[in-house]
């Protein structure tokens, strides 16, 4: 099966590896970016076929632009979201274009007869306010909202997603609504623009991060998050469906030994020290972004991804690959110096 498909944020790290199986396995795709002037950018290191792929300027925070990037399109993978790397002044500067932008995309959805709507959410949607009783979460599972330690990213994807299910159930019934949800998202690079997850290893391979913090996150590599959106896309009967899209549970400290045991001297800066509680809470006072930090710490958010294996014959990688890979890139990009 294939078509014409419209993947929202093409900009984006896991958008890249989407689009490139998409046109591998035959389907016309469009994408929508902010401006077009980041377009030959973009397909420059996309490096597809250009025929199978068009440009659409769209914001998700805008009407303009969505009727046309939606025209003709049966299926869509609604991948764009904001995701900065500290924390706003309030939960809202998320809340509000996360919710609203899948909203919108989902109405120019139906608007356009789209068949198909498969939305990018997190397991930031699941697994957060629980306290520190489970380790190990599902797609039964959501993000308690009500627990006022919830940081502003988990509320924001744990409002979108919602938000949109209801509206996909109410409004847009014969479209079959699937979200995938992925963990920490690491392997290689396609472009030097890094997500959030990248900054990760990058800031351990400088030596910016002195010790390992007791926090932790599931592992994924970008091609395996990309290869469930296509699955989710292209499979029978798909309606409703949630997918945890999760690895291994590891560690700050895990990763260091992951990266120290395989790159040798090109991980000479890397710590393999624990952090102390207590230091990682005074850093947070002079540096408010570690507060997300903070509040993560002795947590074990693990997801079971076994409901995608099942329904879905999806497979993942090793966690030490997605880590390594990361690593590998940022080293070839030069954009960590080793």
């Amino acid at each position: 099966m294939a078509g014409t498909v419209l993947v929202t944020g093409g900009s984006g790290y896991i958008a890249g590896f989407l689009i490139r199986q998409l046109i591998e396995n035959g389907w016309q795709v469009r994408t929508t970016v902010r401006s077009l002037k980041r377009e030959a950018e973009v397909r420059g290191w996309l490096q597809v076929d250009d025929g199978k792929l068009a440009f659409f300027a769209a914001d998700l925070e805008q009407d303009a632009g969505w009727a046309e990037a939606m025209a003709g399109c049966s299926h869509v993978a609604h991948v764009a979201s904001p995701f900065p790397l500290g924390v706003p002044k309030h939960a809202d500067e998320l809340v509000i274009p996360a919710r609203d932008g899948a909203l919108r995309a989902l109405r120019f959805a139906k608007a356009a007869g789209v068949k198909r709507f498969v939305l990018t959410s997190s397991m930031a949607a699941i697994a957060y306010g629980h306290g520190q009783g489970r380790d190990l979460y599902d797609e039964a599972d959501w993000t308690n909202l009500d627990n006022p330690a919830v940081m502003p990213y988990p509320r924001s994807k744990t409002v979108a997603e919602r938000a949109a299910r209801e509206w996909a159930k109410a409004e847009a019934p014969g479209i079959e609504f699937a979200s995938v949800n992925p963990a920490a998202v690491f392997g290689p690079l396609l472009s030097d623009d890094l997500s959030t997850s990248i900054e990760v290893v990058k800031q351990l391979l400088e030596g910016k991060v002195p010790l390992c913090p007791d926090v932790g996150f599931g592992i994924i590599d970008v091609r395996d998050v990309a290869d469930l959106h296509y699955r989710a896309l292209t499979a029978d009967a798909i309606r409703d469906e949630r997918f945890v899209c999760s690895g291994p549970f590891l560690k700050f400290v895990d990763v260091a030994n992951i990266l120290t045991a395989n790159l040798g001297s090109r991980a000479r800066k890397v710590p393999t020290r624990k952090m102390p509680a207590w230091l990682l809470k005074l850093l947070a006072i002079v540096r408010p972004e570690l507060k997300q930090v903070v509040a993560e710490l002795g947590n074990v958010r693990g997801g079971d991804s076994s409901h995608a294996v099942r329904r879905l014959g999806w497979t993942m990688r090793p966690p030490e690959e997605a880590i390594l890979a990361t690593a590998q890139s940022l080293i070839e990009r030069g954009i960590v110096k080793v």
